[in-house]
């Protein structure tokens, strides 16, 4: 099982692709998202992006600031304002 991961900027679409969990930081405090996570959206507060291409992997994280994450049947994809590189 994998979820399907999008990040995206107001310059490209930054990633497309399956992972295992993908931590974010929501303006109203961290949250994890699997496959098949309940949908939702939230706001998001400058912070580490935490993505786990499979289960007990090394993560990879990138420095977002600002933005919104959405959670539906698709995936989640995670708009962010900024990302650092």
């Amino acid at each position: 099982m994998a979820l399907k991961f999008e990040l995206v900027t107001p310059a490209r679409l930054e990633r497309s692709i399956d992972v295992h969990m993908v931590t974010v930081p929501g303006s109203e405090g961290d949250f994890s998202v699997l496959e098949g996570h309940a949908p939702f959206m939230a706001t998001l507060r400058n912070g580490p992006l935490t993505i786990y291409a499979t289960a007990g992997a090394a993560p990879e994280v990138i420095e977002v600031e600002g933005g919104f994450a959405e959670v539906n049947e698709a995936g989640l994809t995670v708009l962010a304002e900024h990302i650092a590189s």
